[in-house]
């Protein structure tokens, strides 16, 4: 079963391109510098942050549905980061090299299949989650850190 892994909308995060760190931190928006690759994986470009870029912490609800799964959690966006080209059935090297929680969830917005994998696993088990048809979409976690990776969704 084919699948797509999508990063998160930039105009999501486009306000803070450019505030300073009193305004970001009003907004409860932490600045890095990133001071190793890997190591700040960014939600939008699904791509790690390169040494010595501006990245932003910040707390962000990727389970905004009305269930018992309704979550938010701290992630790494970069500042003025480019949108990541959907990656249809292949994974990002940001997803791909670590450690990963997949949480596959029916229409409903219910947690119906869930496992971690790690490098060439990934894939074969997005595969198997996708061939249950109550699977509607599937969160990727980083699982050492818990925080919310990328989102993926039948081709």
């Amino acid at each position: 079963m084919s699948f797509v892994i999508t990063g998160l909308n930039s105009e999501e995060f486009s306000e803070l391109n450019g505030l300073g760190a009193e305004a970001l931190a009003a907004r409860n928006v932490v600045v890095y510098e990133a001071d190793a690759k890997p190591g700040f994986p960014c939600r939008v470009s699904l791509a790690d942050a390169e040494v010595g870029e501006r990245v932003f912490l910040l707390n962000y609800t990727y389970q905004p549905h009305e269930t018992p799964y309704r979550a938010s959690h701290a992630i790494f966006v970069r500042e003025n980061a480019p949108e990541a080209p959907p990656y249809i059935g292949t994974i990002p090297l940001s997803l791909s090299s670590r450690l990963l929680s997949l949480r596959g969830f029916d229409k409903a917005h219910m947690m119906i299949e869930a496992d971690i994998a790690e490098g060439e696993e990934v894939k074969p088990m997005l595969e198997r989650f996708f061939a249950n048809p109550e699977v509607n979409y599937v969160q990727l976690h980083y699982a050492r850190r818990g925080c919310f990776a990328a989102a993926a969704h039948r081709a």
